[in-house]
């Protein structure tokens, strides 16, 4: 059967669906941007899981000799010694599990910024929870040792958890809004 009007057979939007559509547009922008950010933090750990993956099998303490003389510091003293040690006590199966948990957290990142790119409510949830899981650390760690970068630090966090949540109330607000 052919219809005459096809846009007669779409349903009506209600008004409270386009007013919050108009309202969370700013926040839309700002939920693409972190996702961005996570996208970004994703490739960025993948990247070193990678440089790890293809330290598997080599001379470590070799390594560490010649990266410590590159940039012309003294081995013997104490911070490149540490350096030094730390890699020469590291196994190949120690660097897999490091590359394996990389690629984990960097899975999930990518997941998370999918989802937020997606416009996902469950994205919304899991960045809303991982930055907040940072808060009482990053607060602590402000309180112990006061910077100007801890403060930015924990400024942007706090800002990502707000911008998550704020959007996890509007989904909801709107949802009860279309039921009624």
């Amino acid at each position: 059967m052919v219809r005459a009007n096809p846009s007669l057979d779409r349903k009506p939007v209600s008004n409270s669906a386009r007013t919050s559509n108009r309202s969370s547009f700013p926040q839309r922008g700002a939920i693409w941007v972190i996702a961005a950010i996570e996208a970004l933090k994703g490739a960025v750990v993948l990247l070193a899981g990678s440089g790890l993956l293809s330290l598997v099998h080599q001379n470590l303490h070799e390594l560490a000799i010649r990266l410590v003389e590159h940039t012309h510091l003294n081995p013997a003293s104490r911070y490149p010694h540490i350096f030094v040690e730390a890699l020469s006590n590291l196994h190949s199966n120690q660097l897999a599990l490091l590359a394996l948990g990389a690629a984990i957290y960097s899975a999930l990142r990518f997941v998370e910024a999918y989802g937020l790119f997606r416009g996902r409510a469950w994205a919304e949830v899991l960045a809303a929870f991982s930055g907040a899981i940072y808060l009482p650390i990053e607060a602590a760690e402000l309180l112990h040792h006061f910077t100007g970068l801890r403060v930015i630090i924990l400024g942007i966090n706090l800002v990502v958890v707000g911008v998550m949540v704020q959007a996890l109330l509007l989904r909801r607000r709107s949802r009860y809004a279309d039921t009624a």
